[in-house]
């Protein structure tokens, strides 16, 4: 058997080529899973662009110099098992790598959770390590697999974004005002969503001309604007930025504009092909552009309220954004599948390119090749 991964230039994230390699003999202790599907988004071309600076490589090396391997976050089959504790047949959710398969060592089983124990990924974020099984994961139904591939790690790093500002006191600007770029993404709009439920907030997405209907039809922002429009908020607006575009000239127009800027976020890079120069943040006016880690506040929390009171107010806040996202009349995504190698370069590019229509939720699967004639 072999394993299909999907190769990109870490210089030039448009250039990919897809690597077939024969599948290495399992060592004690280890399981190999079939990557059955897994959501690609705006969030792992982010994981791209700062996969140096912010070690995403490193989760799965591809072995070959210059070319990187994304993660993805997805659903896996246990195919084969060396692990007592590890089941053929189990179900996992969690992150791989853009592939058809992958090799993982399990460490520290719960019957809810196992933790990856490779040696090269010790030293990374522990978060990212976790896989679910999805037996006796609360959050799990198979019929939610997409919208979980989807918005399940978006969705956390948009709650975290909202928690994190209400604990900092949104940094002395509420009353005021809280602009979002990349507006139409599923990490803004979910941060959105959450953020309307504060009150002295404003919440103000910045999108694009084209995207702007969409955002407006949301309903989760109380104002939508394109980026030629800033000139619309008053400039002595008390504020916060919290950037998912990564575009610099957009950055240094905020920072430049807005007297009162209390906090600059940068989560993710949507915009790659404008994004903000290494250590152009020293140079702009008012606060530091700081970029989010979510794995940090959640540490925090977890410590504050427990592993249990995180996971229920957590899961309660899932559970209403997905309510509302899956709404049967009126939903804000629509899933489409991809299967095969062919498929899978071309969804990427367009992602990449971030002209897609923002509705549409796109689930891909390397392990499955579309059926032929």
């Amino acid at each position: 058997m072999s394993t299909t991964h999907f190769l990109v230039r870490k210089d030039d994230l448009s250039s990919t080529r897809l690597h077939a390699a024969e599948d290495q003999r399992l060592a004690d202790g280890q399981v190999r899973v079939r990557i059955d599907s897994f959501a690609l988004t705006s969030n792992n071309i982010t994981y791209a662009a700062f996969g140096d600076s912010m070690s995403y490589w490193q989760f799965f090396p591809s072995g070959e110099e210059g070319w990187g391997v994304i993660p993805v976050w997805g659903f896996a089959t246990v195919v084969a098992s060396l692990h007592p504790g590890v089941a053929v047949g189990e179900r996992l959710y969690g992150y791989f790598p853009m592939a058809s398969g992958a090799v993982l060592t399990p460490r520290r089983l719960s019957p809810g959770l196992l933790s990856e124990g490779s040696e090269h990924r010790a030293a990374l974020p522990a978060v990212y390590n976790q896989y679910f099984r999805c037996k006796s994961d609360p959050l799990y139904t198979a019929d939610t697999e997409d919208v979980q591939s989807l918005l399940r790690p978006l969705f956390i790093t948009s709650w975290l974004i909202d928690d994190f500002l209400d604990d900092n006191g949104f940094f002395g600007a509420r009353p005021g005002a809280v602009l979002l770029s990349s507006a139409s993404s599923k990490t803004a709009y979910g941060t959105a969503f959450q953020l309307a439920q504060r009150e002295g907030i404003q919440v103000v997405g910045l999108t694009s001309a084209a995207n702007k209907d969409f955002c407006t039809s949301l309903g989760c922002y109380h104002r939508v604007l394109a980026y030629a429009e800033l000139d619309q908020i008053p400039a002595d607006t008390p504020c916060i930025y919290v950037d998912f575009a990564g575009n610099g000239e957009l950055r240094q127009a905020i920072h430049t504009r807005f007297s009162q800027l209390r906090h600059s976020a940068v989560i993710g890079g949507t915009h790659v092909e404008q994004l903000a120069p290494s250590g152009s943040a020293k140079a702009l006016p008012g606060p530091r552009a700081t970029f989010f880690f979510a794995p940090a506040q959640i540490k925090k929390r977890v410590g504050e309220w427990g592993e249990d009171s995180f996971g229920q107010r957590l899961g309660q806040a899932w559970r209403a954004f997905t309510g509302r996202v899956m709404d049967a009349k009126t939903p804000w995504l629509r899933v489409t599948h991809h299967e095969g190698d062919v498929a899978a370069q071309a969804v990427y590019a367009e992602v990449l390119a971030g002209k897609g229509d923002p509705r549409v939720g796109h689930i891909v699967s390397l392990s499955r090749q579309p059926a032929t004639s």
